[in-house]
């Protein structure tokens, strides 16, 4: 991760996770370590996967003691094998013990939502199709979960709702209509603006190309609705699938020639890679 993006942004949810597990003091920690002793502790792979977040990791524990020091053996977008060896951490023995949990979580969400999505992606090689993701991520860490997905292989949908126009169901129904509703975006958003609608059926398909949609989401239709959208749309937008989209289904529309698939899966619904800090010693 970039570090000026890590100071700008991460740095204040890191914070907020620290403060949430250490209201006053770590306890446990300070009645077997009231002193200070520098340690060193190693940073293990419990299962293949995708490492992903390591800077993020690292960062918990450098906001805790800026004289905490990682010496990594991988780096983020690496595959990692069961047992392998990621990271070795040095430092103050109290910073150690009451960073581990925050460092992980961070560490294993990540990793995991990597690890997803190159499984996905994998699956999508050798098609036109570009996997992205969605906003259904966990609150305080899209920036974080974004990036994973990056790191997995996949691509990022809009950040949040300044960041382009999708125009959904219920702003269709705000306006009256597709036409309407994509008039009306063209009037109030920067020219520079993208305007994706959303639709459910061939005949907002229809009308969504009418109105010169740029971007049109096929949502949840079946394979054999989809591939008639994009013949009625022939090129004149770019096409995007959505809805309930799993590496388990994924490979029902691979031949559809569609540009995007958005999964919320990749962020709402990938398990967590095990990792752990063990082997503390006391140096």
């Amino acid at each position: 991760m970039n570090p000026i993006t890590m100071r700008l942004a991460a740095d204040k949810y890191i914070r907020m996770a620290l403060e949430e597990d250490i209201n006053s003091e770590d306890v446990s920690t300070n009645a077997v370590m009231p002193d200070y002793k520098k340690g060193e502790v190693q940073l293990i792979c419990k299962e293949d996967g995708i490492i992903a977040g390591l800077p993020v990791f690292e960062r918990v524990f450098t906001l805790l003691d800026a004289g905490t020091e990682v010496d990594f053996k991988a780096g983020d977008g690496d595959p990692v094998k069961k047992g392998q060896l990621l990271a070795v951490v040095a430092g103050d023995v109290r910073v150690l013990l009451s960073g581990e949990r925050t460092a992980l979580n961070y560490l294993q969400r990540l990793s995991g939502i990597a690890t997803y999505t190159r499984g996905v992606v994998n699956l999508l090689a050798g098609t036109k199709t570009q996997l992205l993701d969605t906003r259904k991520t966990t609150p305080c860490m899209r920036i974080f979960e974004k990036y994973a997905v990056r790191v997995g292989g996949g691509g990022n949908h809009r950040y949040n709702l300044s960041d382009g126009v999708l125009l959904k169901d219920n702003h269709i129904d705000a306006a009256g209509g597709v036409k309407e509703a994509v008039e009306a975006a063209r009037r109030y958003a920067p020219f520079v603006r993208k305007i994706e609608v959303e639709t459910e059926s061939l005949a907002m398909v229809k009308e969504a190309v009418e109105a010169g949609a740029d971007i049109i989401m096929l949502d949840n239709m079946t394979p054999e609705e989809m591939g008639e959208a994009v013949r009625l749309i022939g090129g004149r937008a770019k096409t995007e699938c959505s809805g309930n989209i799993t590496k388990e289904n994924i490979r029902t529309i691979t031949e559809l020639g569609i540009d995007y698939v958005s999964s919320g899966a990749l962020t709402h619904s990938a398990p967590i890679l095990d990792i752990s800090l063990k082997h503390l010693n006391i140096l």
